[in-house]
């Protein structure tokens, strides 16, 4: 390969000829070969952002000479088009903080900067990673601030997927609430239920969810931007810290504020653990949903078969016709994933020490990677599972009429105890309720009828109250 040599702090290092990026990117490449993976395009997006917004601020102080701010602005703009996506190289598992990072994006900047002033790569004379493209800035304070503005632009999509998600399910709530069932508590016989009301209630706990994850925003505005190392502000003018965020709102179109307390923004986490906590309650939800519609379905001629979910794939390699509720399996392993994730990020958030945490790299990681799937997942789930999902309204009701729940309708006129005897009775018979309570006259054929009228059993109150035996 092709390379340059240039110096950092440490001495020389061998650069690629044709990378953007500079030595301290190298050395990093070199020491962090852990993952194979490439920071999340978001959190790249975040960090250029910042480097535009930034040079616009410290131009406007005075400090930036012009040229070479407005040249860092044309390289950012170019770095937001995409233009140096495969220069972006470091390894989300790196040092501490994300300085590699932090100076991977201030390398690209710079060099493409310089070139745009009539230089060449490694001509940090002209453009520096530091005193130019860093100016006013730490890594402390850079890079919580990509990490809430990359988290913000996946907070977008994820949001407006479990609104179509909730809405699929109480669509189908709608279409199927005159489908009557009987309810399962502990796995067993319970009280009828409304095949709509499960899929109603599916859809107000995602609506739950979606309300949690928007009580995570005002933190997520806050920014530390302007504390520098640790949030005092040092080379940072008060001028400079109220423009970089300004424009950073005018960039962005977000409600970004600046913290009251730079100290403790750059110390803490919070706003990162409400954040993944509450992604961990959408995933054990959809865990949740995702298991009951592979219940409901199973089968179909030896389980529950009450649903039948659209067939995406051959199910067996083996078995000939079989199909798999692959879509909901797959919701499954990514809600296992996104809640091993807020495991990490509780980890990490909890061990910062003193003015700063060092582990923000693996928080932004997790939280970026969880979101992506995430959203992924609810898509695929909503459209190819959820949308398509059709009901057997036979074996609902076949189901309803056998279960030993019915008994419960019961006990207010013959009493818990010979409710129980009947139930029993059933259990050991095979006889059904209705059989067992007219054979013993408990009821009149028309009072049990009215007891047992199936729709009013999904109200609240007590069935055909009015009955008088």
């Amino acid at each position: 390969m092709s390379t340059r040599t240039e110096h950092d702090t440490l001495g020389e290092m061998e650069v690629p000829a044709a990378a953007y990026y500079g030595p301290q990117t190298a050395r990093a490449v070199l020491n962090f070969p852990i993952s194979g993976l490439k920071p999340h395009a978001s959190l790249v997006w975040g960090t250029v952002v910042i480097k535009k917004c930034a040079a616009s601020a410290n131009m406007a102080t005075g400090r930036l000479p012009r040229p070479i701010g407005e040249a860092i602005v044309r390289a950012a703009d170019e770095a937001l088009a995409g233009t140096f996506d495969g220069h972006f190289v470091v390894d989300p598992f790196q040092a501490g903080a994300g300085t590699s990072h932090n100076m991977n994006v201030n390398e690209v900047l710079a060099n493409r900067a310089a070139e745009l002033l009539g230089g060449s790569r490694g001509d940090y004379a002209l453009v520096h990673p530091n005193d130019h493209v860093n100016m006013a800035q730490s890594t402390n304070d850079v890079f919580p601030t990509a990490m809430r503005l990359a988290s913000l632009r996946m907070l977008t999509g994820l949001r407006s997927e479990l609104a179509v998600l909730r809405d699929t399910l109480a669509g189908k709530g709608r279409e199927f609430d005159a489908i009557l069932k009987s309810g399962r508590t502990h796995l067993q016989d319970a009280v009828p239920i409304r095949l709509g009301q499960e899929f109603e209630a599916y859809a107000v706990a995602l609506a739950k969810n979606l309300a949690g994850l928007e009580r995570t925003l005002p933190g997520l505005y806050e920014l530390g931007l302007g504390g520098t190392a640790v949030g005092t502000g040092l080379n940072a003018e008060a001028r400079y810290i109220d423009l970089v965020v300004a424009e950073l709102a005018r960039e962005t179109g977000l409600p970004l504020f600046g913290s009251a307390n730079l100290v403790e923004t750059t110390q803490n986490m919070d706003p990162f653990v409400a954040l993944s906590s509450a992604l961990k309650g959408v995933a054990i939800n959809l865990v949740r949903i995702a298991n009951d519609l592979r219940l409901l379905s199973s089968g179909p001629r030896t389980g529950f078969n009450e649903l039948a979910l659209p067939a995406v794939q051959p199910g067996s390699s083996i078995m000939p016709g079989k199909v798999n509720p692959s879509i909901a399996e797959m919701t499954d392993m990514v809600s296992f994933q996104v809640i091993g994730a807020d495991t990490v990020v509780t980890m990490a958030a909890q061990a910062g020490q003193l003015e700063l945490n060092v582990m923000m790299p693996v928080i932004a990681y997790n939280l970026l990677f969880a979101m992506e799937i995430l959203t992924n997942a609810v898509r695929k789930f909503s459209g190819d599972c959820v949308a398509g999902i059709t009901a057997n309204t036979e074996r609902c009701a076949s189901y309803m009429e056998e279960s030993l729940g019915l008994v419960t309708v019961l006990a207010p006129y013959i009493g818990y105890e010979q409710a129980a005897e009947v139930a029993k009775e059933s259990s050991r018979t095979g006889q059904s309720i209705k059989e067992i309570v007219l054979a013993h006259q408990y009821l009149s054929p028309q009072a049990l009828a009215e007891v047992l009228d199936p729709y009013p059993l999904t109200n609240p109150g007590v069935p055909g109250k009015k009955v008088e035996n």
